[in-house]
């Protein structure tokens, strides 16, 4: 008996652990869930491409979604700042979301700038309205929406001035050269326009909003907590502002 003592208690305690499992509460028993992921959001496919009718051929990028443009869609042309270039809207995504919405979305890397060489024909004022005449024109963009951040301002500006009734929307980004314009100049243009800043940018945000106040048909987005580049510090506000000027457009 004093031999066969331990291996009844092992017995017993194998018994009593499978009796406690049967005992346990039937959620505790399931197994774990699987982990949640979130559905693919719908893909899209950015190409490079050149503008070979200029002179010299300037670089850009488009984006293909999943969704063909169709009617009441908007062409949309991103220009950038001085410290970035076509690149930088494909990294942030807006290309690939503006393309998700249905909208062809066109970023175009300015001269001297990402892979586009330098050209001494936008020196002048004229030389940069025509130079975004013939981007138009090279790319098929029917009445773009331009989005314009800082330097590109002085490309923008001008053809706004100039050519507004070519522009389906106008989205300044604390764009420079805004003082070289007078009043009624502004007052002139009826293109629609999202003047966006953001509330860290003391400088170039307000100082740009003075004069472009003056277009008679303008609202205003500041993003709180963004400076300079507020759509690279928010850029889900960023975007959210963006579309939703697209949509009051369509």
């Amino acid at each position: 008996m004093s031999r066969s003592r331990p291996a009844l208690l092992a017995l017993g305690a194998l018994l009593a652990c499978a009796l406690a499992l049967l005992l346990l509460p039937t959620a505790l028993r399931r197994p774990p869930p699987a982990l949640h992921r979130a559905p693919p959001a719908n893909s899209s496919t950015v190409r490079r491409g050149t503008a070979a009718g200029t002179s010299p051929a300037v670089a850009y990028r488009e984006a293909t979604g999943l969704r063909a443009p169709g009617p009441g869609r908007l062409d949309v042309l991103l220009l950038h700042g001085q410290a970035f270039s076509s690149a930088t809207w494909e990294a942030l995504g807006t290309l690939a979301l503006l393309a998700g919405e249905g909208h062809r979305a066109v970023a175009i890397d300015l001269p001297g700038y990402g892979d586009s060489p330098p050209t001494g024909t936008v020196a002048t004022q004229q030389g940069r309205v025509a130079f975004l005449e013939r981007i138009l024109e090279e790319l098929g963009l029917e009445r773009p929406v331009l989005v314009s951040p800082s330097m590109s301002g002085r490309f923008a500006l001008p053809f706004l001035l100039l050519h507004g009734d070519r522009l389906g929307g106008f989205v300044p980004i604390a764009p420079v050269g805004t003082r070289d314009y007078t009043v009624g100049q502004y007052q002139r243009v009826q293109t629609p326009t999202l003047i966006l800043y953001g509330d860290r940018d003391t400088h170039l945000g307000p100082q740009a909003l003075q004069s472009l106040r003056h277009l008679p048909r303008h609202r205003v987005a500041v993003l709180p907590g963004a400076g300079h580049a507020c759509y690279l510090d928010k850029p889900g506000d960023f975007h959210r502002a963006l579309l939703g000027f697209l949509g009051q457009l369509q």
